[in-house]
């Protein structure tokens, strides 16, 4: 009899990670299979942690964060949302993925279930998984007879899955892979419905502020929820500042967490690297911002390359993104996303997700979309779609 448990022996690679380990690094392949932008980190947060480094920041430090990187967070949440959040409720684990990890930690024990709002990126069911959690789905429903088309929440289904076992309600708005964002009223609602049933909230709010409607924010569950409430906040430098390499998100917590959360950080992480935490300080300044808004108009013109694309197709269709920067696209006739995006990397040299990665095998319906992320060069970009008409034309 092994100790180990069955639920991590049963864990497997996602589609994402088995698509790209078969061509990642060469360079004739478009990669657009991950969500980062082709940008380097901008060269000011890169010196800021090079003088750090210099200046021999290279022992431990708060495992929550250093003070002032929470302070400069609670700074932002202000001038983007229009919140408040004491820097008591603020940590700094380490990758917006551990703070995923940390908030699970929080609220799981065995037996316990969480019911995500999906199509969703599979390293939050996955990370459900690996602390014990059953795993429950409430899937968008595709209205492609509105105008515009939509993404649609059945908030009666969300709550149907729901049941004395659930201790978290997950929610990625901007969604991961869709674009999707929530509007106030169905926040409102789940918050109503949570408070209601004892149900904790995790919202991973990382594409936040690369929303396409000319607000700073996305609807936050900050802007809504009490600071007593049992809400979890995820959010992550590595879209807005092109940092994915850094490894560093933020956790928004009940204050309640303010002691526990020392000893679970320093259980897991001991914090991240000090030296990387003037880089995130430095993408917080003036600077930051404007680098944000530059990275935000990068996206609207990857995703009006994509439009462009798609209206000239009768074969691939999107429903429009309202935030984040992937197209979720669905190919006419495709039922195995997996084996078509395998296809693509090996013999058409672009890199997509499959539609399949972005839930448990049984979901149905993304089986018939693949994902691409548009926050790229240009020409790079229109080569990559090019390429991928190429594959759809001889299907």
């Amino acid at each position: 009899m092994s100790p180990i448990r069955p639920s991590i022996l049963s864990l497997v690679h996602n589609g994402i990670g088995r698509v790209s380990s078969l061509g990642l690094g060469q360079q004739d392949i478009i990669p657009l299979w991950f969500g980062e932008t082709d940008l380097v980190t901008p060269a000011f947060i890169r010196e800021a942690a090079k003088r750090a480094l210099d200046d021999g920041a290279t022992f431990y430090n708060h495992a929550r964060g250093m003070m002032a990187l929470r302070q400069a967070l609670r700074d932002y949440h202000k001038r983007t949302a229009g919140v408040d959040v004491g820097v008591e409720r603020i940590s700094v684990p380490g990758a917006a993925t551990l703070a995923v990890v940390t908030a699970l930690q929080c609220l799981i024990e065995t037996g316990d279930n969480v019911v995500m709002v999906s199509p969703i990126w599979p390293s939050i069911f996955q990370a459900a998984q690996a602390v014990g959690a059953e795993l429950r789905f409430a899937r968008l429903e595709e209205d492609w007879h509105g105008t515009p088309a939509r993404w649609r929440l059945d908030l009666d289904k969300l709550f149907a899955q729901c049941d004395a076992r659930t201790k978290a309600i997950f929610v990625c708005s901007p969604g991961n892979p869709t674009g999707w964002t929530a509007s106030r009223a169905e926040q409102q609602a789940i918050l109503d419905f949570a408070r209601k049933r004892g149900i904790a909230i995790i919202s991973d709010e990382v594409y936040g502020t690369l929303v396409y409607d000319g607000s700073t924010h996305a609807p936050s569950f900050l802007q809504i929820a009490d600071p007593e409430d049992d809400l979890f906040v995820i959010n992550s430098f590595s879209k807005p500042w092109a940092m994915t390499g850094w490894r560093i998100g933020w956790l928004v917590h009940p204050p309640s967490l303010d002691e526990p959360m020392d000893v679970i950080c320093i259980a897991n992480n001991t914090g991240p690297a000090t030296f990387a935490q003037y880089g995130a300080l430095a993408a917080l300044s003036a600077e930051g911002d404007r680098f944000r808004s530059e990275m935000l108009e990068r996206c609207r013109a990857g995703r009006d390359i994509v439009q462009k694309f798609l209206d000239g197709h009768n074969r691939i269709r999107w429903i429009k993104p309202d935030g984040a920067f992937y197209g979720f696209l669905q190919v006419e006739g495709l039922t195995d996303s997996f084996a078509y995006a395998r296809d693509l990397v090996l013999n058409h040299r672009v890199g997509v997700s499959p539609g399949s990665a972005f839930g448990l095998d049984d979901e149905v319906g993304n089986d018939s979309y693949l994902r691409i992320c548009f926050a790229q060069d240009p020409e790079r970009l229109r080569e990559g779609l090019s390429r991928i008409e190429q594959a759809t034309a001889h299907r």
